[in-house]
């Protein structure tokens, strides 16, 4: 029982990261009257990514983990478009870069079982399913917002970002409630919330203009 509590921990200090990101971004937009893209909303991606990455090999969640991998170095090049990147140590740099491997080599060392995040027993396969589907759509709306910001040249949060969110987020709240994964509950079910207020921003700032 102290494990299991132990493992919720370190996903819901994630997901108090990713909304913490989220709250501060909303908040920021409020006050602008529109839809801003803090610096913090990147660094506290960074390090939320890396602790939920490291709750998916806990639990056993391959959906968890492939999502948080690819979202990782998106976060990275958002601060490398932003120019802030640079203000950055090398080390740290280095660091920020490898630490996900540095998890996966951890993962080597300690016999990790990897055939238990393909388990049927763990997770159904129609629930698996449904769970990566939910990460691919949550994954594919900073693939946008990366491909947008690019053409930018800044980095940005148009529409169809809020838009994807809206659904992979959706999508990853009914694969929590099946699984009973309160982390993946609570984080998605604010995280709809403030997903739908920056719509609402963004579709305000187009009628006024």
């Amino acid at each position: 029982m102290n494990d299991h509590w132990t493992i919720y921990a370190v996903g819901f200090l994630a997901q108090l990261l990713f909304s913490g990101r989220t709250i501060h971004q909303w908040l920021l937009s409020e006050k602008k009257e529109k839809v801003v893209t803090p610096v913090l909303f990147w660094t506290l991606g960074i390090a939320a990514a890396l602790l939920l990455m490291g709750y998916g090999f806990l639990r056993d969640d391959f959906a968890i983990i492939l999502g948080q991998f690819l979202l990782y170095y998106i976060y990275v090049r958002n601060l490398q478009i932003n120019g802030v990147w640079e203000n950055y140590s090398k080390l740290m740099r280095s660091l920020i870069y490898a630490a996900p491997c540095f998890l996966v080599g951890a993962m080597i060392v300690s016999a990790y079982d990897w055939a238990e995040l393909f388990s049927q027993e763990t997770i159904p396969v129609w629930l698996l399913i449904v769970g990566i589907i939910g990460q691919i759509v949550y994954t594919l709306r900073f693939a946008y917002q990366w491909y947008y910001s690019e053409q930018a040249n800044k980095s940005t949060l148009p529409l169809g970002f809020w838009l994807l969110s809206c659904l992979g987020s959706t999508i990853i709240l009914v694969y929590g409630i099946y699984r009973r994964d309160p982390v993946l509950i609570v984080g998605h079910f604010f995280g709809l919330i403030t997903y739908g207020r920056n719509i609402f921003l963004l579709k305000q700032a187009k009628n006024d203009s």
